[in-house]
């Protein structure tokens, strides 16, 4: 067991069993082989080719697009097909920054191997004995990844919210962190993705936040989907995260990458390069 190893589990996929899902000319996404059937169903919606999947044409804006593809969606979640509905909105964009063609329910964005962003920052304090890390423990009753170790705070990036104000969301929500205190998270970084998963591609970016708290400031959970804190030794956390596969997948690398910043990870190691460029290895997302 290695860091790598979390570094190449997060980046497992064959990319031809996927086919482009195009819309208005633009690759926004990639659709696994077995979605197709689902798919074919609806041939007002989808155009089935043999390389690619094609958004109807006929829909013209973003608009028209979301309207008319979320109540598929509403019935393949009726069906058990698409589980964790969350009545939250990503934009589906080809690239961050481009202007979104259409939004998607974030349940739903796996199944079209739309790239999808997240926050997630490290709390750490400094103490007379070294560094010291806030691992969260997911609530039990979460739908993805129960009571798994976790980031400090972490969440998906929605339409119509900037980085910091989700920051600061996810921040109050999930650690009764203050919105003064949430504005001194330092932008660190982007960390980079593409899993081969049950349900799809996920070719995703997380960006990565430091935050340096008061040696006397204890989080709390706001809400239900984080169960409790605890306050670690970092060299606790970087032998659990290399020994084991405890904290949620992503969070592995968004840790490592606080490793390696922060000069715990000595460059020294056969792995280092690799280490260090398999966190950004799909920054420019998947390849055909």
């Amino acid at each position: 067991m290695a860091f790598l190893d979390h570094i190449r589990a997060c980046n497992a996929h064959d990319i031809s069993r996927f086919r482009p899902f195009r819309i208005a000319g633009q690759t926004a996404g990639w659709i696994h082989d077995e979605f197709i059937a689902t798919l074919a169903r609806r041939p007002d919606l989808f155009a089935i080719q043999p390389h690619a999947v094609t958004l109807s044409r006929e829909l013209k804006t973003p608009e028209e697009r979301s309207k008319a593809v979320d109540p598929f969606l509403r019935e393949l979640a009726k069906e058990g097909m698409i589980g964790g509905w969350r009545d939250e909105r990503y934009p589906v964009a080809p690239r961050w920054g481009d202007e979104p063609l259409m939004s998607m329910e974030r349940a739903a964005i796996p199944f079209f191997g739309v790239r999808a962003y997240g926050v997630h920052l490290t709390g750490f304090t400094r103490r007379r004995d070294g560094l010291h890390v806030w691992v969260a423990t997911r609530s039990k009753t979460k739908p993805t990844y129960p009571g798994m170790l976790d980031n400090t705070v972490a969440g998906g990036q929605p339409e119509g919210i900037s980085l910091m104000d989700n920051v600061i969301k996810e921040c109050k929500e999930e650690a009764s962190i203050s919105e003064a205190m949430a504005r001194q998270a330092k932008p660190i970084g982007i960390v980079t993705y593409c899993l081969e998963h049950k349900n799809g591609l996920k070719p995703d970016v997380l960006f990565n936040y430091d935050l340096e708290l008061p040696a006397d400031f204890v989080p709390r959970p706001h809400d239900d989907e984080i169960e409790h804190f605890e306050l670690w030794p970092v060299q606790r956390v970087l032998e659990r995260v290399r020994d084991t596969f405890d904290f949620k997948f992503n969070c592995n690398l968004v840790l490592i990458d606080f490793f390696i910043r922060h000069g715990l990870i000595d460059p020294g190691e056969p792995d280092y390069i690799e280490m260090a460029a398999g966190l950004h290895a799909f920054a420019e997302g998947p390849r055909p």
